[in-house]
Order: C-alpha cells, then sequence, then structure tokens
C-alpha cells in the first residue's frame, strides 16, 4: 500500500486540522540556533492555510520528562513560525488543556495555533499503550484530522505519531511524502555510482545502515570517529582515537563482505592527531597508518580526516550518480577539526545526480559550516528515522498512515 497523501483527506476548508510537526530545534538561551525543522514544516502549513483549514500545529521539544519544563517551551518556536510565516501564530500554554481548546476554537479559517510541547504529557511517550492511547484520544478532541509531517519521530510510537493516526483522518504532509519518495530510492534502484558517506562518533551506531545497504552500494567511505575501528579491524594502532573494541569482528566481516561483493570500500590514508580533545590542542596531520608515530604517541588522537583523504573522498563523491552522506568526517564544532567535514559537504553540491544529507549531525553541521540548504539535493529532517528506513525496518509512524 502506498502512504495516504494530503489528496486523500480531500477539501479540509473550515476543518481542524492538527499537523504533527518535528519542531524540536536546538535552543541556546532561549534563542533558536538552526530554524531548519521549522523552514522544513512551511510548504505543508501553507497549503493547509491556503485551503482555508483551521490549522493546529503540535511537536515535542527536547526530554522534558512528561512534565512542563519552562526551557523546553515551544513559545520560541510559535514566534518564528509566525515570523516565516507573515502571520500570527496563537499559542497555547497547554497541550489539552484549556488554554488549547480556547486557542482551537478562536481559530478561523485560514488560522494557525501551536500547542505546548506534546512531551509535557506522560502519555506521549507512553510504552502502555492504554495510557499513549488515552493522551491521543485527548488529542483527538482538538482536530477532525491529523496531517502526519514529523518524519524526524516516525520511528516512535508515540500517541501524536501512531495512535493518533488511528482515531482521526490521517495523511502524511509534504515533507514526509518527500522524505519518502528520495530515501525510497537509496534503496530501490538508485542511480549509479552509488555512494554512501558514513562518519559520526560510532560504529555501533550504524551497523544496521551498513548491513542492508552494503549489497546494494558502489562504493563506501568511512570517515569520522568510526574511522578508527575499521583502521584498528586492518591492524593498524590508533592511539586513544575513539575504537570499539567490541566492534572488530563485525568491521573485519563488512571489510570482507566489502572485497567479495566487488564493493570499493575507501578508508583514511591520513588524520589530523591531536594532544587532547580541545579547540585550541596541539595537532599535526599524519598517515592514517601511523597515527602513534607522532609526537604525541599513543596519547594522540585523531579528531578529523586528513586533507589527502578529504580530496580522496571528494573525487568520488563528484565522480558518483548517487550519494548519501551520514555523520561529520571530524569534531566539525571545532575549527581544527571541521575541513574534512566542509569539504566532504562541498562535494556534495557538486554532485551531478542525487545527493542527500542523512539528517542529525550532517544536517547541522553543513549549515554551521555555512552552506545553504538549497545547495543539496535533499537534507534529511529525521537521522535516527533515515537511518532506519535505510536499515529496512517498519516504521509505526509511516505504517499507520499506510506504507508498507
Amino acid at each position: 500500500m502506498a502512504l495516504r497523501t494530503l489528496d486523500s483527506l480531500g477539501s479540509l476548508a473550515g476543518k481542524r486540522v492538527i499537523v504533527r510537526c518535528d519542531l524540536n530545534v536546538p535552543l541556546k538561551d532561549g534563542a533558536i540556533t538552526d530554524d531548519g525543522r521549522v523552514r522544513a514544516s512551511l510548504p505543508t502549513l501553507n497549503a493547509l492555510i491556503n485551503q482555508g483549514a483551521r490549522v493546529i500545529v503540535c511537536s515535542h521539544l527536547g526530554r522534558p520528562d512528561g512534565a512542563p519544563d519552562p526551557k523546553y517551551s515551544l513559545a520560541p518556536v510559535a514566534q518564528r513560525l509566525s515570523e516565516l510565516l507573515g502571520k500570527p501564530v496563537a499559542f497555547a500554554l497547554d497541550t489539552v488543556g484549556e488554554s488549547a481548546h480556547d486557542a482551537v476554537a478562536a481559530l478561523e479559517d485560514g488560522d494557525i495555533a501551536v500547542i505546548e510541547n506534546l512531551r509535557f504529557n506522560a502519555g506521549e511517550t507512553a510504552k502502555d499503550d492504554g495510557e499513549r492511547g488515552a493522551f491521543a484520544a485527548q488529542l483527538a478532541e482538538l482536530g477532525d484530522a491529523l496531517v502526519s509531517d514529523g518524519f524526524g519521530v516516525v520511528h516512535r510510537k508515540q500517541a501524536s505519531v501512531y495512535d493518533l493516526a488511528e482515531i482521526l483522518p490521517s495523511a502524511a504532509g509534504f515533507l514526509i511524502e518527500k522524505e519518502v519518495e528520495v530515501l525510497d530510492r537509496l534503496t530501490e534502484n538508485p542511480e549509479r555510482p552509488y555512494t554512501v558517506v558514513l562518519g559520526g562518533s560510532k560504529v555501533s551506531d550504524k551497523l544496521g545502515v551498513i548491513q542492508h545497504l552494503l549489497p546494494r552500494v558502489d562504493r563506501l567511505l568511512v570517515g569520522g570517529g568510526m574511522m578508527f575501528t575499521f583502521l584498528a579491524a586492518e591492524g593498524h594502532k590508533v592511539g586513544s582515537s575513539l575504537l570499539e573494541q567490541d566492534q572488530l569482528e563485525t568491521v573485519k566481516g563488512y571489510i570482507a563482505t566489502a572485497k567479495e561483493r566487488g564493493i570499493e570500500l575507501v578508508l583514511p590514508v591520513d588524520a589530523v592527531v591531536a594532544a587532547s580533545f580541545s579547540a585550541d590542542a596541539e595537532h599535526v596531520v599524519a598517515p592514517a597508518t601511523a597515527i602513534e608515530d607522532t609526537a604525541f604517541g599513543a596519547s594522540g588522537l585523531g579528531l578529523d580526516i586528513g586533507p589527502d583523504t578529504a580530496e580522496q573522498f571528494a573525487a568520488v563523491i563528484r565522480d558518483s550518480k548517487t550519494v548519501f552522506w551520514n555523520g561529520p568526517m571530524g569534531v566539525f564544532e571545532m575549527a581544527a577539526f571541521a575541513a574534512g567535514t566542509k569539504t566532504v559537504a562541498k562535494a556534495l553540491t557538486e554532485v551531478d545526480g542525487l545527493s542527500v544529507v542523512g539528517g542529525g549531525d550532517s544536517a547541522a553541521a553543513v549549515r554551521q559550516l555555512g552552506f545553504a540548504d538549497d545547495e543539496f539535493g535533499h537534507i534529511s529532517t529525521g537521522g535516527g528515522a533515515s537511518l532506519e528506513f535505510l536499515e529496512g525496518k517498519k516504521l509505526p509512524g509511516l505504517e499507520v498512515l499506510g506504507w508498507q
């Protein structure tokens, strides 16, 4: 069965439409530091507003443990949404209480309101079906239909994502529709050569995706903290770099599988090795096979791919027709160790084909390093959700919308 889309709900003029967005944005001192997820929700919200729907936006933010916590309030998000939409956005001070009901009752056709953080209610994330269902029933009182558009949470069986979609007529918004279409292209008949670039700190976070994609890709590029487990699996010493000893045998298996299948596994040839984990640490570039031969000896730790590796990765990426990238190449938050990630990101903007940035830290990195979203084919809004999709897992928030 195909995903139910907005068209399946018919005319929504005058209807109260709950939109489950993922507005889980990073905040610093109450200010949004990256509004990418807010911007990603705009096409669906504008389409509903233009139809004359009465729009009720709901989302989570952070992990407030089922009770109100002012530092996780969606108030700054409602304010930013108002600025981006160019119209007033009402804000309810609770989720299913008096303030929410009053805000919804006051809506006229084409108006929009945001209700407070869903996770201020324990029922949103409850493991107990009854508790979750009871909260979903309270949410359902606010609306006539549900548009699910928070791709970052479709891998979670939560009240607003799963149970609410079973109570109200429901469909996917434009964001989820686009995410599913793009990620499906990465698993079913991708244009070749197909390259997957994996980084981030741990191999264990990517086990499923490596296993599922390895038979489908032409090239696998490995950087970030996880590269040291690959280097160690090949018998090299990695100093004090991040190393998952318990994954060495698994990684040896991946290396053997790549060889058997003729998949080009590209590992770093050099690394930026530092004396300590700090922004101003003394650092040098060393061959990936000689990390302990620097002045830092066995205490040196790799914090980025080296310049030769970055250029090699960039050349492979530019020569590809389909590229999926998940996980930074180094500690990009520190300027001294951001070059590898920046070079890889730049190469993705030059792909003659489909380039996909796989959410989470990768999405944060490209924005922090000064790239615009539209320089890439697609920036996923869901790190964990996009990885689980690519692992071939069943995602409850998609299944409930008809996706098989």
